[in-house]
């Protein structure tokens, strides 16, 4: 179904190739909870390029891999020249006859597509400043764990509307028919292209998308998400994002404002407590975030099944 594919945003998958995607992963988490282990990479190699660090997206892809027999490779920037000394294409030329797959987890989203378009390879996009498709997967099992069909669910993200993990939320709930709202300063909304995107995408899943300044749109939401106050490559403007969104902290009164006892809490990790997230929200009960952090491998691994084996 999607054999070859990459995934370098949700936006080119259609409703039915995400259901797959989460159905496969809801299979593979299964498997590795009962041990069965199937080797189903072996023979097959992964790049794994980094620009930018990471915990769960380098673990999840090197676990993931791994464990089924394939052999993962982390590169870098300080290991190759990606765009440095040796341009991004001919990079790709190079690793797209050595390797099954591409990751890449960096700045710009042109480098993912010129990986992809020049390796002859699926790429996947582990994490770009405009996207990242393979955290929204997991973020949206979760939701799916916890409420059976996030279909008519509400789910608010609250802080940096611009940044990649809300604007890939907006995407998967747009087509997947999950209501989804973004409360946020208005210098931090997402875009009007993308939100006039999803917008369009929302119409054929019954999904509402709402952008708004107010906290109190939380009011009947199902799941309050956040992210940190400072994107990587962003550290400069930490007094300004501090006092632009100091009043939109998730705390046990706003998680309170939902009014449902069942509301839960999530986050894409890492967290800074104290800032855009307290500590007893979450570490509470309410929250998800490891739970997150866990379907970030078992999501991978589905993505990697249904692209590369047969």
């Amino acid at each position: 179904m999607l054999l070859g594919r990459s995934l370098l945003t949700l936006l080119d998958y259609t409703p039915e190739e995400i259901r797959y995607l989460l159905d496969l992963s809801k299979k593979a988490k299964n498997d590795s909870k009962n041990g069965i282990m199937l080797r189903r990479f072996e023979g097959k190699t992964l790049a794994l390029l980094f620009e930018k660090r990471s915990t769960r997206t380098r673990c999840a892809f090197e676990t993931a891999f791994g464990e089924e027999g394939g052999y993962p490779v982390f590169l870098s920037t300080a290991d190759i020249q990606l765009g440095a000394k040796e341009s991004i294409e001919d990079t790709a030329r190079v690793l797209g006859r050595m390797f099954s797959a591409i990751q890449f987890r960096g700045f710009k989203q042109e480098t993912a597509e010129i990986l992809e378009k020049y390796s002859k390879v699926p790429v996947y996009n582990g994490l770009t400043d405009l996207y990242h498709p393979t955290q929204a997967l997991a973020d949206y099992l979760t939701l799916e764990e916890n409420f059976d069909n996030a279909k008519g669910k509400t789910l608010c993200y609250i802080g940096d509307g611009r940044n990649n993990v809300a604007r890939s939320l907006m995407v998967i709930c747009a087509k997947m028919g999950t209501n989804f709202t973004v409360i946020a300063p208005a210098s931090l909304n997402p875009d009007d292209e993308l939100r006039e995107k999803c917008e369009s995408l929302s119409k054929s899943s019954s999904a509402l998308i709402t952008v708004t300044d107010n906290v109190k749109a939380v009011k009947g939401a199902d799941a309050i998400y956040t992210d940190v106050w400072v994107s990587m490559g962003e550290e400069d403007k930490k007094e300004e994002r501090t006092r632009l969104l100091k009043p939109y902290q998730v705390n046990q009164k706003l998680m309170d404002m939902t009014g449902k006892k069942d509301s839960i809490f999530l986050h894409c990790l890492p967290a800074v407590k104290g800032e855009e997230v307290t500590a007893d929200v979450i570490d509470g009960p309410q929250s998800r975030a490891w739970d997150e952090a866990e379907n970030r491998k078992h999501t991978i691994k589905a993505l990697m099944l249904a692209t590369l084996v047969k």
